[in-house]
């Protein structure tokens, strides 16, 4: 009897008699060959099938194969520098699992909705395939960097009673008769949690009814957010570009195949090493003006404006300084000029724009507690927020990375839709 092996290990298997078990990704017919490219979602291989090896009755049914059938592929490992993947099973015998009929999606080019209406089956698609394999990876290097940092994980609640950023953008639910909301962020919670443990972070699910539909806006994404204990501003952002660029260097040491299914340039990526540049907002506004774009101090960027200062560098870059007024209630102000608080985001290279916000966050009880009525928001939902600086309070910093949008900005895609396996849009939550 055969072993089953995954195509990511044939290698081990060479001159043996191995079981692949997976669907099939295409045929060539040569007549009395047939060329099979199987795929097993560990990667693809080509089976030489001879009918003289397998006999006419299994040949016959070879020959009626079509693409995303399901088969069991038996045969001796031949190295071969032009099979994909470098080898090749000569074939002893084949079991249909089960022939498909009329498989949707084929080699022709279909459209946007078409592909996002039958997800559930797009994401078998080579490309698809390798975007995905790609994130995995990046949340494994997320976990990997974090986790040997002495940052301990903290599972934080997805159900909360109040909101962190944009109270207009939350996703109201019932709560045993009480208003309640899908999280937008951990932060909140973890600022509570460094209080035990120092350096810590949450990673799921964020969720925000923005009714955007540009194509770095989905309604449901996932999110790492670390918040360190005695960390100031410029302490987050060595870590930030220590964590990115790890992350970063994982994906091209680890996933080359995948990128270059992609024919991503990763000669960029490459640059990805600290230091990272930084710029003020005051900077970054003088920046945009120079380039020809009327800005004005004060207003908050969107995507054209993160595309012009991102493509302005060769790395990921640092803007820093932001107006108090669009930052988040929670952030602490410069104590030498009030106007702008101690925030950061980090705009992505070759124009992917934002992909980490966060920054230094407000110690001090008075000026929180100032800061929630100015924001109108409820007192009581934020009071044991306020006693984290009443009992102990330090200074602190903290950040949120997007997976998303950090996977369109590694794969070099255009649109956040293909980022996660199934997407949540404004006009989609099918299937």
């Amino acid at each position: 009897m055969s072993d089953w092996v995954y195509v990511r290990d044939i290698a081990a298997s060479e001159g043996q008699v191995v079981t692949v078990k997976g669907w099939l990704y295409n045929r060539t017919d040569k007549g009395k060959l047939q060329f099979l490219l199987v795929r097993d979602g560990s990667g693809l291989i080509q089976a030489v099938v001879s009918e003289k090896d397998i006999g006419p009755e299994i040949f016959a049914e070879v020959q009626r194969l079509t693409q995303e059938s399901a088969v069991e592929v038996t045969g001796i490992v031949h190295a071969d520098r032009r099979a994909p993947g470098g080898f090749e099973l000569q074939v002893q015998d084949v079991h249909v699992v089960q022939f498909v009929q009329d498989y949707p999606i084929t080699p022709k080019e279909h459209g946007v909705e078409f592909l996002m209406a039958r997800r559930h089956l797009w994401i078998r698609s080579s490309r698809q395939h390798a975007i995905l394999r790609i994130r995995a990876e990046i949340t494994r290097a997320v976990r990997a960097w974090l986790d040997g940092h002495g940052f301990l994980n903290m599972d934080t609640p997805i159900l909360t009673p109040s909101s962190c950023e944009d109270s207009t953008t939350l996703f109201q639910t019932d709560y045993f008769g009480e208003p309640a909301y899908l999280t937008q962020s951990g932060q909140l919670y973890n600022e509570a949690t460094i209080g035990a443990f120092g350096r810590v972070y949450c990673f799921g699910p964020t969720f925000r009814a923005e009714k955007s539909k540009t194509r770095r806006h989905l309604t449901e994404f996932w999110m790492v957010e670390p918040e360190m204990a005695y960390v100031d501003l410029d302490g987050c952002m060595e870590v930030e570009e220590q964590f990115v660029s790890y992350i970063v260097q994982s994906v091209l040491a680890n996933r080359a195949d995948d990128l270059k299914v992609l024919e991503r340039d990763t000669s960029r990526l490459e640059k990805v090493v600290p230091p990272f540049p930084r710029i003020s907002y005051d900077d970054a506004v003088k920046l945009l003006n120079d380039k020809g774009l009327d800005f004005k101090w004060g207003d908050d960027f969107g995507a054209p404006h993160e595309t012009v200062i991102g493509e302005s560098f060769d790395r990921p870059v640092f803007v820093h300084h932001y107006p108090t007024a669009i930052k988040a209630f929670y952030m602490e102000e410069d104590p030498q000029r009030p106007e702008v608080c101690l925030s950061v985001d980090l705009l992505a290279s070759e124009g992917y724009g934002e992909i980490i916000g966060g920054g230094q966050r407000t110690a001090s009880y008075e000026l929180l507690e100032q800061r929630i009525k100015h924001h109108h928001l409820t007192r009581e939902a934020y009071e044991w927020y306020l006693d984290l600086r009443r009992y102990g309070s330090v200074p602190h910093s903290g950040f949120g990375l997007g997976i998303e949008r950090t996977v369109a900005w590694l794969c070099q895609i255009q649109h956040i839709r293909e980022t996660i396996p199934f997407p949540r849009m404004l006009e989609r939550i099918y299937p």
